[in-house]
């Protein structure tokens, strides 16, 4: 009962934040657990902390009774560009940057061992990604935009009123059950309940894309939330004194509707979190060396409002409904751990992700340019006494690039020219971790 309240209590203060833009492996964080995060995410078959839920849940029963409690601070620097518009489309070009840039992360995992056997925990994480803020004012008002939204008297990059950008924040609790099958083989099962805020501003633009031809029902209506269910499944095993293998499976977390927004994602307002698995292999090399790999798969297509293209010729909010157009991705985690001395662990990773927008959907993605594609990680972890420690991880996510024809030159006729996004990264986390 008392870490059920602990997880309660966090993931109250974790819905306070004004968002989680972890828009690292298309809007999933690199790595769950400020550890893994040093090692670049890389923990499916690596145990010693109590982010189970979030990685491998069978994990978890080879933590022991722990606490652990961190935070994440998180910068990326994301901008969108337009040039080239013609004729008619004269005056659409400009360039932004977005307002918002930096962002706390909370984490936080329990766990609490039944028997020699079983462990019951928590892991409480969030995704998130598309949180941006850019300012208003950059198109003057005898532009093409007058077309799309007329009688203002200046337009954002798409043609909308005031400032352009959403939020979204994506929190899970994970309650995990482990259960070692002998003394070299584990499983465990995490329920996933998922909480999702969103709000979008400035896209009047995408009003006669509607069924109602309005933007009741499409941006500009505040923060709307929305809950759902899940479930993670996971087996760990410990094939030799040196090798350990993981696999992990996430089923999709079904999400009630944005009613506020049913006008702008498919499916009357659908954000479903999508289904993802991975598969996870450790090496002690050394008795101070650790090597782990990871391979992640995100199935972002099996969400129509994520994985619809932007290109689909059906109203917005409709089942076929335009979308940001993900593809789905494949993510390889490479991390270091490395025994230093008895109180400090040394880590370091890299890890590769699939650019899931692609030239075609740009347009769309101007505000949400999740196109990260190189991570770089460097962490430790210092023992404060037996049972106590401090861990710190540092992501440097290299700066990334999609261009693509706009949108808008389908929809108009007119040459509006090519658009860019970009971002790079950058995270510093802290962490506390205690035995018990």
């Amino acid at each position: 009962m008392k870490y059920n309240k602990i997880a309660i209590a966090l993931a109250v203060s974790g819905l306070m934040l004004p968002g989680i833009a972890s828009a690292t492996n298309g809007y999933f964080s690199h790595g769950n657990g400020m550890k893994a995060k040093g090692m670049a995410g890389a923990a499916t078959a690596v145990t010693g902390d109590t982010f189970g839920g979030a990685n491998n849940p069978a994990a978890m029963v080879w933590a022991g009774d722990r606490l652990d409690i961190g935070v994440d601070w998180f910068r990326p620097i994301r901008s969108a560009e337009r040039s080239g518009a013609t004729g008619p489309a004269f005056g659409l070009d400009g360039s932004v940057g977005s307002g918002s840039k930096d962002f706390l992360m909370p984490e936080f995992g329990y766990n609490k061992m039944l028997s020699s056997k079983m462990s019951l925990g928590v892991t409480v994480y969030g995704n998130g990604g598309m949180n941006t803020d850019y300012s208003g004012g950059q198109i003057p008002a005898a532009s093409m935009c007058a077309g799309f939204n007329p009688g203002q008297p200046s337009y954002n990059l798409l043609c909308g009123s005031g400032t352009l950008g959403i939020d979204l924040m994506q929190l899970v609790i994970a309650p995990t059950l482990a259960y070692k099958i002998n003394e070299k083989h584990s499983v465990g099962v995490s329920p996933l309940i998922g909480y999702q805020r969103f709000k979008a501003e400035g896209l009047h633009g995408f009003a006669g894309f509607t069924t109602s031809g309005t933007t009741s029902n499409l941006t500009n209506q505040g923060y709307d939330n929305a809950y759902g269910f899940g479930v993670r499944i996971g087996y760990l095993g410990k094939l030799t004194d040196t090798v350990s293998i993981g696999a992990a499976y996430s089923s999709k977390i079904a999400m009630g509707t944005f009613d506020k927004y049913k006008e702008l994602f498919a499916e009357q307002g659908d954000f479903d979190m999508p289904e993802n698995w991975n598969l996870g292999i450790a090496v002690q090399a050394t008795p101070k060396l650790m090597l782990a790999l990871d391979y992640q798969r995100i199935n972002y297509s099996g969400v129509n409002s994520v994985g619809n293209p932007s290109t689909n010729n059906a109203a917005l909010g409709t089942n076929n409904g335009r979308g940001f157009g993900y593809a789905d991705v494949d993510v390889v985690k490479l991390g270091v751990e490395y025994a230093y001395s008895d109180k400090l662990m040394l880590r370091a990773g890299y890890s590769h992700t699939d650019n899931p927008i692609s030239s075609r959907d740009v347009t769309f993605n101007i505000i949400a340019p999740a196109v990260i594609q190189e991570h770089y990680t460097l962490g430790f972890t210092y023992a404060l006494d037996k049972q106590s420690e401090i861990t710190m991880a540092y992501m440097h996510a290299q700066e990334n690039d999609v261009s693509g024809n706009s949108l808008f030159s389908g929809l108009t006729g007119a040459n509006v020219g090519a658009e860019k996004i970009k971002m790079y990264q950058d995270s510093l986390g802290i962490a506390y971790g205690k035995k018990f």
